[in-house]
């Protein structure tokens, strides 16, 4: 247990992105300038995408340029298409993310497109994060069962995976996007990717519907797994999955890792002030829904 942790927190932006109405851009810039103070090292802060389809994200170029933006940490933002991706360079995003599932009736549902059409329009934007020295991450959907498709084989999972990778991102994320998943699903799922992909690669991405969330990020330490993508307060879920609960939350898979000898380099203190703010100041700013979105 001598590795460190890296936790990635997905609050700011997968957190907010699925919250019914939208948070004020002076409030998002400031629960990242309160994560910023956390120790973190990685910060999702945003997502530039049609503000049609996620009108909770309709800010993201002020948001960047509100916080302040602290030496070491890097601030990403997902961006679906070259548009988006030119978007955000202009805002000085740090990383950027592209993302793909393993389930074709997610991806469907998700972006009205198959699979192997999803790599296809991710490809231009990986080429020009390549040429502008930007990092690319890549999320894939649905690792271990759709709300559409049912359960996802890992064979297809490893595909998808292996082609992000191939196509240019220097991580993966696996997403349990309905928070159904096991332990059990868990290792047959991570028993089949460490085979062929180095862990060190691959990100775990859990939703807590199930309650199996810590478990499971136990079951991703055992293969290798070293990054677990988290929001604070346990903001989140999908809009395109239906009863999908949020993301693991960030302070009590901080102290799951404390507690079990694994050195993360976060200040609890900091992270439960993050935690606090977003509390009193998002929940009472989402009541009323947004209008004109998903």
């Amino acid at each position: 247990m001598s590795d460190p942790v890296t936790i990635y927190e997905v609050g700011p932006r997968d957190g907010l992105q699925n919250e019914p109405g939208f948070v004020p851009t002076e409030v998002k810039v400031r629960l990242i300038d309160l994560l910023s103070e956390t120790g973190l090292r990685r910060i999702e802060a945003a997502s530039f995408v049609s503000p049609r389809w996620v009108p909770q994200m309709a800010d993201a170029a002020e948001v960047m340029a509100g916080i302040r933006r602290r030496p070491g940490i890097r601030y990403a933002a997902l961006t679906p298409n070259l548009k988006g991706f030119e978007a955000a360079q202009a805002a000085g995003v740090d990383e950027v993310a592209v993302f793909a599932s393993a389930s074709e009736g997610f991806s469907r549902k998700n972006i009205n497109c198959s699979i192997a059409e999803s790599l296809e329009r991710f490809a231009p934007v990986a080429r020009a994060a390549q040429a502008a020295g930007i990092y690319l991450r890549g999320y894939v959907s649905c690792v271990v069962e759709c709300p559409y498709d049912g359960s996802v084989a890992p064979e297809a999972v490893a595909w998808v995976a292996q082609a992000l990778l191939d196509g240019g991102c220097y991580e993966v994320s696996l997403g349990d996007t309905i928070g159904r998943a096991t332990p059990e699903a868990v290792d047959r799922l991570l028993a089949h990717l460490t085979s062929t992909i180095d862990p060190a690669l691959l990100a775990g991405h859990f939703h807590d519907t199930g309650g199996h969330a810590l478990d499971n990020v136990q079951v991703a330490l055992d293969h290798g797994l070293r990054t677990f993508d988290s929001a604070i307060g346990g903001l989140g879920g999908c809009p395109y999955a239906p009863g999908a609960r949020g993301n693991v939350s960030t302070l009590p898979l901080l102290r799951m890792l404390d507690d079990t000898g694994w050195r993360t380099g976060l200040d609890i203190a900091a992270l439960e002030r993050a935690e606090a703010f977003m509390a009193q100041e998002i929940a009472g700013a989402t009541k009323e829904p947004v209008k004109g979105g998903q």
